[in-house]
């Protein structure tokens, strides 16, 4: 957990700052921040697959400690690019090992966690990042606005990275853990297929966080009147990501992962309906507690049902997978978001995450539920 903390908050530390950066370091332009910026995720989601097949076929713990070590190690190639070709080659080469350690971190994670309470560990140990989404951003901000200096935030994330490598280090790992050496190359080693339904649903899921998040600003500004409510918003929604984490271990300690599943949908649905269907403060900022409220249910449940229809050592692609599904949502959602809002506008964009969002519910209880029961390894966890 913390060294899942450490990764996070050394990432979130800079992101919201690096368009300030690249803005007033190498006086690049709007659409020139957003290719700079857009390497990282390209390559995180490229690197993820093949993230899943090296954590499931060589020793674990050793793909974690190289993925965290260049990962730390790459924060400092920003304190030494001195132009804006540098900067993103650096940035695009970053998100390598960042996709790759979400994977190995969670993997290990897993592993370590007594079988037992694997289902109650993974909604904790999701607490670690949610922590870090809320509190890196503003830490960020505050250290700039009374230093101005971006060398030294680059400094604090390049160290905050070393903590979280070390702490990874002294983890204890039993060496009784199958790894697939012999296995033949296959799509499965790269996506879990038998877990497809459950991508299906995560693509759905993210497209609507992908809409929320990249237009909420513009549409807060434009629609709502709203013109410095976006970072409370997300802080409103992360105190709702950590509240039902924390709620709901209960249910996933007792193995309720399809009820867990279902509320976090239901609390989800609502939260994006609300956003759209009361265009005022008060729906606003409930909506982001609601939002916050149901991915916090959402994610651990998903991603101990996935786990769960995997064999031990499937883990890593099945981890892959649950990731690659909801970072395909959210490029899809940030495209056709995009489109639907130049053509038809802004609420048309955001009744479209309810119109998808309402489809990922019904395509749970007619297919994914049922599909999962099927397959489910671990019959306990219903």
């Amino acid at each position: 957990m913390f060294a899942n903390f450490a990764l996070f908050f050394a990432f979130y530390l800079l992101t919201p700052l690096l368009p300030l950066y690249l803005s007033e370091n190498f006086c690049a332009t709007k659409d020139v921040i957003g290719i700079v910026l857009s390497g990282y995720t390209i390559t995180a989601l490229l690197l993820r697959p093949v993230s899943g097949f090296a954590v499931d076929c060589f020793p674990r713990k050793k793909v974690l400690l190289i993925c965290f070590a260049l990962f730390a190690l790459l924060f400092s190639g920003y304190l030494l690019a001195t132009s804006l070709l540098a900067f993103t080659i650096i940035r695009t080469l970053h998100g390598g090992p960042f996709g790759a350690l979400t994977v190995a971190n969670s993997t290990v994670a897993i592993d370590v966690i007594p079988s037992a309470r694997r289902n109650e560990g993974i909604g904790y140990y999701g607490l670690s990042n949610n922590l870090a989404m809320a509190i890196a951003p503003s830490v960020g901000i505050y250290i700039y606005r009374y230093t101005e200096n971006f060398q030294l935030l680059f400094w604090i994330a390049f160290i905050v990275a070393l903590t979280g490598l070390a702490a990874d280090a002294s983890i204890k790992y039993r060496k009784d853990i199958q790894i697939q050496r012999n296995k033949k190359i296959s799509l499965d080693r790269f996506f879990l297929t038998k877990g497809w339904f459950l991508g299906v649903n995560m693509i759905s899921f993210g497209f609507c966080f992908g809409v929320l998040s990249n237009y909420l600003a513009i549409y807060s500004k434009e629609i709502l009147g709203i013109t410095s409510g976006t970072g409370t918003y997300f802080l409103i929604c992360s105190i709702g990501l950590i509240l039902s984490r924390l709620q709901g271990v209960s249910a996933l300690r007792k193995g309720m992962l399809t009820h867990n599943a279902i509320e976090g949908m239901l609390i989800s649905f609502a939260g994006y309906f609300l956003f759209i269907a009361c265009p005022n403060e008060l729906g606003y900022y409930a909506s982001a507690l609601l939002i916050g409220l149901g991915n916090g249910h959402l994610w651990p449940a998903f991603q101990n049902m996935i786990i769960s229809t995997a064999r031990n050592n499937e883990r890593g692609t099945a981890n892959s997978t649950i990731l690659i599904s909801w970072d395909i949502g959210i490029g899809l959602g940030i495209l056709i978001g995009g489109i639907c809002a130049e053509h038809l506008g802004y609420s048309a964009a955001f009744w479209l995450t309810v119109i998808v969002n309402t489809t990922g519910v019904i395509f749970f209880f007619t297919h994914t539920k049922r599909l999962f029961l099927r397959n489910n390894r671990n019959k306990d966890a219903c």
